[in-house]
């Protein structure tokens, strides 16, 4: 790494001792000089024997204040008396913000106050220190923020004007703030109302259904600007300008948590003041060339579209009911039998079972998750041949019987499942998991779904087997075109009529489960689109083993 040239170097006041205060264009680093060390004046005498260092880089500095000092200092919420003669000695002084990595991806706002001798000093350290975070760019400084007041347990407005505000006010960001009145509010806004030029950015306070929202309006409103047919499975759609932030404050935040690595709002704040921006794939849903929902996590027919159905019928247990549906819909154990049809990723870096978690600057999703040799088309064409499956044309088919179909475009991990449906997803590498669990016994599918919370390799069973894939379609069995098929309104009548006609069939008809949604068909046609998306967000960060001897806290 290039050595940056230094900016500026002071012997500064802190905490009763004496430290060197040194900033270049990447860090502000402050290191003790001990006690029995000469000050030479006009140098920096650099001591073999040096005190307590710490060092923050200068991105992640949150702002720059003048402290008038009065006889004493604020500094991490506690007063520290400070004597006259220092006082006098010292009389200016300025604070530094910024962030401060916590446990289990956890950030917070800490604070150091250096004094100076001379108010000529600290103006040009304020000064100098200012010009260093105007010249980061991607820093936003004009929000639009969407408040859910009912999601979760309705604290959104709550969290945001005590946990968010405040910071976003300290880091000098402007917001323009709605509260939402009514389901799909600030989609409606996006699509049609707002001043998007007028905003480096969106921020949602809510939980998943919210961000949906937002990614509905932006997503919408940017192809309709660009002239881009949503009703056309094979367009290719434009990319978002404007990243989102996302501050949790729902039942379930699963799209923050496989981003940040927390569903923490002051964390998510943080990302959102420093300017992070995270790519995400976003997948298209389409039924008869009629565009029905975008989606960025889970996709599910089966057991989790039955699960969605019949919690949302009772709402009232409040985020028991998942419990409650999952467990009977458990016991109930119907089978769906279909044809699913995919294109292969077959030209990509990673697979579904190759361990590799998506993390901060992963590898896979700076190159898009693109080979630079080999032809997909050909490595499906000479795939296996088996009975229930076909390969034509690079497209493979498997048709059979499910107890569930799942897409999984993240790893969906949330705090109940640490791993996800598919641990090794990535967010932007333009692909998604596709999770076929074929029919099987209880103790079987059991066994399935205890592995998203253990270490096992959850695919590793005769029965699941997984695609990484840049397209795929459903097709119930006797619902080849799928038209009549509205499951909303005609799917108990249907499907009555179905086993009637066919006395053969044995399974039932299932909903989609549309990050969080349900689908009105269920034969649907799925595009992903590499990196449509982006969010106030970096991926989760590896952190290192025994991180608190390896990051001892920062705050003075």
């Amino acid at each position: 790494m290039e050595k940056q040239p230094r900016l500026l170097a002071s012997q500064l006041f802190l905490k009763n001792s004496v430290f060197e205060v040194l900033l270049n264009g990447v860090l502000l680093t402050w290191k003790e000089i001990p006690a029995n060390k000469k000050v030479i004046s006009g140098s920096i005498h650099h001591p073999l024997k040096v005190g307590t260092s710490h060092s923050v880089s200068v991105s992640e500095i949150l702002a720059v204040r003048e402290l008038h000092v009065d006889g004493g200092t604020k500094d991490d919420g506690r007063w520290q008396k400070m004597s006259q003669k220092l006082t006098e000695a010292y009389p200016y002084a300025f604070t530094v913000s910024y962030v401060e990595r916590a446990r289990q991806h956890r950030w917070r706002c800490s604070d150091v106050t250096f004094h100076c001798s001379e108010w000529a000093l600290c103006q040009q350290w304020v000064q100098t220190i200012r010009e260093q975070l105007t010249a980061l760019t991607s820093r936003p400084k004009h929000l639009l923020v969407y408040i859910n007041p009912y999601g979760g347990k309705q604290q959104g407005k709550c969290i945001y004007e005590q946990k968010v505000a405040p910071l976003f006010a300290c880091a000098s960001i402007s917001t323009d703030v709605i509260v939402t009145e009514h389901a799909n509010h600030a989609r409606d806004h996006l699509k049609t109302e707002a001043e998007l030029k007028k905003y480096d950015g969106v921020v949602c306070v809510g939980g998943d259904g919210m961000f949906s929202e937002i990614v509905h309006g932006l997503v919408s409103r940017t192809q309709r600007d660009n002239g881009v047919d949503q009703n056309s499975p094979e367009e290719k759609l434009v990319p978002c300008t404007l990243r989102i932030g996302i501050i949790p404050a729902g039942s379930t935040d699963c799209i923050c948590y496989a981003t940040v690595g927390i569903n923490d709002p002051v964390t998510s704040a943080l990302h959102v003041i420093v300017g992070d921006s995270q790519p995400m794939d976003v997948c298209s849903v389409h039924h008869n060339n009629t565009f029905l929902r975008y989606s960025v996590s889970l996709l599910g027919y089966g057991f989790y579209g039955d699960v969605l159905a019949d919690s949302e019928r009772k709402r009232w247990m409040g985020p028991a009911r998942y419990d409650f549906s999952g467990f009977k819909k458990f016991l109930t154990h119907h089978h769906y039998e279909g044809a699913v049809s995919f294109l292969p990723a077959t030209d990509t870096l990673g697979t579904p079972r190759d361990k590799t978690r998506c993390r901060a600057g992963c590898f896979i999703c700076q190159h898009d998750g693109q080979l630079y040799s080999g032809d997909s088309q050909e490595e499906s064409k000479t795939a296996p041949d088996v009975s229930d499956r076909e390969y034509e044309v690079g497209w493979g088919v498997v048709r059979g019987k499910f107890l569930a179909i799942n897409a999984a475009s993240m790893s969906c991990a949330c705090p109940r499942s640490p791993k996800g449906l598919s641990p090794a997803a990535h967010l932007a590498d333009g692909t998604t998991d596709l999770i076929l669990v074929r029919k099987c016994s209880r103790f079987n599918f059991l066994r399935h779904l205890l592995r998203h919370t253990s270490k096992d390799d959850q695919f590793d069973m005769t029965f699941v087997e997984v695609h990484r894939v840049r397209r795929f379609r459903f097709t119930p069995r006797h619902c080849q075109n799928d038209s009549e098929l509205d499951l909303r309104e005609n799917g108990k009548q249907l499907f009555s009529q179905i086993c009637r006609d066919h006395p053969a069939c044995s399974s039932a008809y299932s909903s989609w489960n549309c990050d969080g949604e349900i689908l009105p068909h269920a034969a649907i046609e799925v595009g992903v689109h590499c990196q449509l998306i982006k969010l106030f967000a970096r991926g989760i960060e590896e952190q290192p083993l025994f991180e608190d001897l390896a990051n001892p806290p920062c705050a003075l």
